[in-house]
Formats: structure tokens, sequence, C-alpha cells
């Protein structure tokens, strides 16, 4: 009987544990919960420094209003691109989601293009990490440090989904690594959600 019991497990088809199975999706989760309490940290940090300092600047005009609200824009998007990426993988539609994480990556791209030109703009106004013309000097650090992490961490979705990308068109293609990857990129777009209307909205130039 247990001979029996034994050759019966051994032919039966491999069927993953739970750990094995969502191992990758358990890993990213980790990841973004520790990730969290960095952007977290950053978004309390600067909130204080507003609330507390009376001379806080506010230095966005229309300009840099409307370029945020287009970058806002283009991540919006890419969530709905990833959401498309994520679909048609599930549907073994390898070129569907080849398609959809692309058009991911270029709103990605259009994000990081737009943010590196408000940066320079504000660099040329004299604003660095240390200084800024318009009032408090820690505002200068603050903004850098919170946009920045968040760049990059958008610069590293792209890259990220573009090797995904590249794994879906290859032998290596399963479609948990593309949900995987929307795990990511839709955390770097909800973290924008906050720093919006924190650092952009609530520092808008009133004349």
């Amino acid at each position: 009987m247990a001979d029996t019991t034994v050759e019966q497990v051994l032919q039966r088809p491999y069927e993953p544990s739970l750990f094995g199975t969502y191992s990758k999706k358990i890993g990213m989760w980790l990841f973004l919960l520790s990730d969290s309490l960095t952007f977290g940290a950053l978004l309390f940090a600067y909130t204080y420094g507003r609330i507390s300092n009376p001379d806080w600047p506010t230095p966005f005009g229309s300009h840099s209003i409307v370029n945020a609200t287009v970058m806002t824009g283009f991540l919006l998007t890419s969530s709905l691109t990833m959401v498309m990426a994520v679909s048609a993988a599930s549907f073994n539609n390898r070129k569907g989601a080849i398609g959809w994480l692309l058009a991911t990556m270029f709103c990605g791209t259009m994000f990081v293009v737009l943010h590196v030109r408000e940066w320079l703009g504000l660099i040329s106004e004299g604003m660095t990490p240390m200084k800024n013309p318009w009032g408090a000097p820690q505002f200068g650090g603050t903004f850098f440090t919170l946009t920045g992490l968040h760049m990059a961490h958008v610069t590293i979705g792209v890259i990220y989904l573009g090797i995904i990308a590249i794994r879906t068109g290859s032998k290596y293609f399963k479609p948990e690594d593309v949900e995987v990857s929307g795990l990511y990129w839709h955390f770097v777009d909800l973290v924008w959600m906050f720093i919006f209307p924190m650092v952009y909205l609530m520092s808008t130039k009133i004349t």
C-alpha cells in the first residue's frame, strides 16, 4: 500500500506549492512594503518641514503645474496600459502583452523626460539641494530627494519592463512575471499620486 501511494504521488502531474507559485509575488509585496516605509518617511519629513517653517516657498507657477499635470497624465495612462499588458499575458497573448508593455515604457519614459526638464528649469533659477532663492533652504533638499527617488524608481521600472518584454517574446515567457512587474509599476504610480498634490499643488505660486 505504501509503495502504491508513493508511486501514485510520483506519477501525479507537478503541482507547485503555494509558496512556489507565489514566491515572486510575495517577494515583490515585501519589497513594496519596505519601499512604502521609505517614501512615507520622506513625505512625512516634507510635510513637517512645510508646516513648521513659515518661510516655506511656493515656487511653482502655472508652467510647472501644467508640466506636472501632463506628467501625471502619462503615469495614469501607463497604469491603464499596464493593466492591459497583464490581461493579455494572462491569456497567453504574447504580442498583445509586448505591445502594452512597450506603451507603458513609453509613458514612463515621457514622465522621466518631463521631470528632468522640470529639474533643469528649477536649477537654472538657482535651486539646489542646499538652497533656493525663494525661502527655506531645506525645501531644495526635500524636493530633490523625494522627487529624485521617485524618478529613479520610474527609470528602473522602465528598464524592468523592458526586460519583461524581452522575456515575453522568448521561451522564458511566464504570465506571472508580467503580473509581478505590474505590481511594481502600480506602486510607482500610487506614490506619485501623493507627491503631485503635496509637493506641486500645495506649493503653487499665487499671484
